[in-house]
């Protein structure tokens, strides 16, 4: 339902929390093509490095403060980022 709208924002809290690995493969997937396709903008929450590492930008919290702010053109297995 929150893409019939064809949204310029998709605010994601733990998209794939509870998901196997496949599925939860999936959904980023999913997310990686919205943003290329259609030029939306993702803000994801997650714990999930493995999910991170697609960001072109990952900001990190600690007891509710910012403790990290990075910017990074490549992801840690040394590719370019999926998502900017």
């Amino acid at each position: 339902r929150a893409l019939v709208n064809d949204p310029k924002i998709i605010f994601a809290d733990e998209p794939t929390g509870n998901l196997d690995s496949k599925n939860g493969a999936g959904i980023i997937d999913l997310l990686i093509q919205l943003h290329r396709e259609r030029q939306t903008t993702l803000v994801l929450v997650t714990h999930a490095p493995e999910v991170a590492e697609h960001a072109g930008r990952v900001i990190t919290l600690a007891d509710g403060k910012v403790v990290g702010d990075e910017y990074r053109e490549e992801n840690a297995n040394g590719q370019r980022s999926t998502v900017n």
